[in-house]
């Protein structure tokens, strides 16, 4: 079965993650280093047009067909839709050379988390930045959840296209340790420390 593609985008609004993820990732930014950026599963666009407001030179795509076509209403030329089983990008950007790849709240979703850290690779140069932000799990977290009683909601089997891969920091560091890049910085976001919403991890390729 081929992995959910849309969910339900009807306005260029920021998602609820986009108002606790925004300050640490654009800490972990400057146009020096991360002067070309793709966000892969950009959604409806809204981050990729922040950072455009913010002097970057961005990009979206996404599976999404009625997401990109809201972000297309403001920024025509930065949004196109992906499809990931092609291993491709989509033809309007083949020739760009992207420093930086960003995902936020992606890589929960996928069946082949692995599949898609090695499409991230292929297409970053050396010395490229890959940013991702993803729900965070860590043993106190976990540890509250269970005596609260609470995994049967957090879980949520029924929520159609929910997470199906749930991360901690070590487990995504790992994954992006043993293809190839080095984790260079990371913060959790939301909520008390240890008790954070989602993280953000910056790595580099070596």
């Amino acid at each position: 079965m081929a992995e959910y593609k849309d969910y339900g985008y009807t306005t260029n609004e920021p998602s609820h993650t986009f108002f606790y993820l925004h300050n640490a990732l654009l800490s972990m930014l400057n146009k020096a280093n991360n002067r070309c950026i793709l966000d892969l599963g950009c959604g409806n666009g809204h981050l990729v047009s922040y950072l455009i407001q913010q002097g970057y030179l961005a990009y979206g795509t996404d599976a999404s067909e009625k997401g990109i076509a809201i972000a297309k209403k403001e920024y025509p030329e930065r949004f196109f839709v992906q499809d990931l089983s092609t291993g491709q990008l989509p033809a309007e950007l083949g020739n760009l050379k992207f420093d930086t790849i960003i995902s936020t709240e992606v890589i929960e979703h996928l069946y082949d988390p692995e599949g898609f850290i090695d499409f991230c690779k292929n297409l970053l140069p050396t010395g490229g930045e890959l940013i991702l932000s993803t729900p965070y799990h860590g043993y106190w977290k976990n540890l509250i959840l269970a005596i609260l009683g609470k995994w049967d909601s957090h879980h949520d089997p029924t929520w159609h296209g929910g997470h199906i891969k749930f991360w901690s920091k070590n487990t995504l560091s790992n994954l992006l340790t043993d293809k190839g890049f080095t984790v260079k910085g990371f913060k959790g976001c939301g909520r008390a420390p240890y008790f954070w919403k989602s993280m953000i991890i910056k790595a580099k390729l070596v």
